[in-house]
């Protein structure tokens, strides 16, 4: 009888439990789903129509807003400087983080653990408290260029700023793919081995497309963080030509609040946040499964 009970209680308890779950997901689901619909819907609003119910349906769209944004606020010019910059950015993080994270992972050599403890201690080193020794120092290399050559090169650069994106992100990506590396069984390699195979190919060939989810991974981290970023673009970036979007768009909210061009300013954040969304959708499936892989081992 007593037994009985507390089988009813544990029941209970685990229905209270489930249903306390799916109420706290459908709230998350919620407060994320409904600004992200409002600012679209946002978008294709014509200016008066903010001036009445802000909940209300667009009577139409008005696809003219993005036509504005593009053209008049420039969103066009700072949307491929941002494609540029993070097609760079993760290029350049690839082909030197994927070796990295390959040796460390899988060869012993002195110094292995010097080195996996300095990229772990990276992981603790805030981009945004260093940015100013990177500014300054990119400073003195533009002043010694004019002195020499008469032309400056470091500063309102996207492909040093691509660079700096890299270098900061290395910490994180290298963890995260070592973690993975040592998850795979060494058979694989030991095969292509006696195959004839070297360390390089062993990598190119074997190792790379078997981690082909946590590379995704790593993939979509940096996309969003460098395509999100703000303090570093605008810190080197000070000529109007080469700021990314963020800038941009923090630039023409400021500008379109005085104007009340709201209708541009929407459609300016969803230029920013579409593809984002669609990476997002896109990789998914890849996305948990190199995160749940990488993080069997560290």
């Amino acid at each position: 009888m007593e037994n009985t009970i507390k089988n009813k209680n544990g029941m209970g308890v685990e229905k209270l439990y489930k249903v306390f779950i799916y109420v706290a997901l459908i709230t998350l689901c919620i407060s994320i789903f409904v600004p992200v619909a409002w600012v679209f819907l946002a978008s294709i609003k014509e200016n008066s129509e903010f001036y009445g119910n802000p909940w209300a349906l667009p009577a139409g769209f008005y696809y003219q807003n993005f036509v504005a944004a593009f053209e008049k606020a420039k969103m066009g010019e700072y949307l491929l400087n941002s494609v540029i910059t993070t097609a760079v950015a993760i290029a350049i993080l690839l082909v030197v983080a994927l070796p990295a994270a390959y040796v460390l992972a899988r060869c012993d050599f002195k110094g292995n653990r010097f080195f996996n403890t300095m990229f772990m201690a990276g992981l603790f080193i805030n981009v945004n408290y260093i940015v100013v020794p990177i500014f300054l120092m990119l400073v003195d290399g533009d002043k010694f260029l004019r002195e020499f050559f008469g032309s400056s090169f470091f500063l309102n650069n996207i492909f040093i700023l691509a660079l700096i994106y890299a270098s900061t992100a290395l910490p994180f990506t290298i963890y995260l793919l070592s973690g993975y590396f040592k998850t795979l069984p060494k058979d694989y390699e030991e095969a292509a081995y006696v195959d004839g195979c070297g360390y390089f190919k062993t990598m190119v060939k074997v190792i790379m497309p078997m981690a082909r989810p946590s590379v995704i991974t790593v993939i979509l981290f940096n996309f969003l963080s460098f395509w999100n970023e703000y303090i570093i673009a605008l810190t080197l970036m000070t000529e109007d030509s080469g700021k990314t979007l963020p800038v941009g768009l923090m630039n023409l909210m400021t500008a379109q609040n005085a104007a009340a061009q709201y209708g541009q300013m929407y459609a300016g954040l969803v230029i920013v946040m579409l593809p984002t969304l669609i990476l997002y959708i896109a990789v998914q499936k890849k996305l948990t499964q190199g995160m749940c892989m990488g993080g069997l081992k560290g």
